[in-house]
């Protein structure tokens, strides 16, 4: 593995990668509170042919501190992702995997900047963002309240923004990559876990990055989307990839997705419905107007939209996985990814 800085014409770029540099590329981005080094296991058995390129995306890991402007959902991350493979070079249509935020980033680059050779979405955020959305996408109230950066935990952020890198208590953000981003009971080997924990702690926090500003709403819970930062961008008011259906030529799709994954669920305990069903979040006006959010079903009904519009649509469910189907399963899904990017 080789990690360097790249000067692009947006700003400077942490970039791992392995493979030879006039290989395949193969453009692995990663999600919220995360950073490319999370796919840095599957680059020792990757086949010879491919150049693997996972980036810091902007607002994480050690990727210049940018500012997020939420207003145009992810497609910051899918311009910054264009202009590094500017910078490298490259010219070759990408395959792209994206991870959770990830997946919206490398909709909207096949969606404005492609072709590309096939995307893979890894427990995708919902075609139709995170939070206060029912099953076509029709936000519960106008404002989208019930999304966006004042739907962040306070205590988690700053003890994130602090290093903190114990086990007390459920926001210690070592017990959160334990319980969320894998299936409850996985761990990674010692040494993994804390460079993993590590890179989670290099978050930029505040209004520019996580969970990033708020406005308030009248509507319950009385939070509302801002314009900055990584939740806002997430926000159903400016994140929607479900236009990928139009695309045209469609490339070949890999949808993987853990059975256990708590963040990105029919009834994620994440987001705001699921928490006012539970009785977290006093005041929860019923299923009636703000129904847990249904993520999963979401994403599958875009994708047999795409499958019956002519694409080509490869899915599967593990059991077995968490929200990181890459780590807890990995040997499964390294196998089925290699077997896809094959096929593409």
């Amino acid at each position: 593995m080789r990690s360097f800085r790249v000067a692009t014409d947006r700003l400077e770029m942490q970039v791992h990668e392995s493979g030879p540099e006039d290989g395949v590329p193969v453009v692995l981005l990663h999600g919220n509170l995360s950073t490319g080094r999370f796919y840095e296991h599957l680059f020792a058995d990757a086949p010879e042919r491919y150049r693997l390129i996972a980036p810091d995306m902007r607002g994480f890991g050690d990727t210049e501190r940018a500012p997020l402007d939420a207003t145009r959902g992810l497609r910051d991350w899918s311009d910054d992702t264009h202009a590094l493979l500017r910078a490298l070079g490259i010219t070759a249509a990408p395959h792209l995997a994206g991870w959770s935020t990830g997946g919206a980033a490398i909709a909207h680059y096949a969606l404005e900047h492609g072709p590309v050779a096939s995307l893979t979405f890894i427990d995708p955020v919902s075609p139709y963002g995170f939070g206060g959305v029912g099953l076509d996408g029709t936000p519960h109230f106008d404002d989208f309240a019930g999304s966006g950066g004042g739907t962040g935990n306070p205590e988690f952020t700053a003890r994130v923004a602090a290093g903190d890198r114990s086990a007390e208590g459920d926001t210690a953000p070592r017990n959160v990559m334990n319980t969320s981003y894998w299936r409850v009971g996985h761990r990674e080997p010692p040494e993994r876990e804390e460079l993993l924990l590590g890179e989670i702690l290099k978050s930029l926090t505040g209004d520019d990055g996580y969970p990033g500003d708020s406005g308030t709403s009248e509507h319950w819970p009385g939070v509302a989307p801002g314009t900055r930062g990584i939740l806002n961008a997430l926000s159903p008011k400016y994140c929607r990839w479900a236009d990928i259906v139009d695309l045209d030529p469609k490339p070949p799709i890999l949808w993987t997705h853990g059975a256990q994954d708590r963040v990105i669920a029919d009834g994620s305990p994440w987001e705001m419905g699921t928490l006012g069903s539970a009785g977290a979040i006093p005041g929860w006006p019923g299923d009636e107007h703000f129904p847990p959010q249904p993520m999963v079903a979401q994403i599958r009904a875009v994708l047999d939209d795409y499958a019956a519009l002519g694409g080509t649509v490869e899915a599967t469910i593990y059991e077995e996985s968490g929200h990181f189907p890459p780590i807890d399963a990995y040997e499964r899904w390294s196998t089925q990814f290699w077997t896809f990017l094959e096929a593409a």
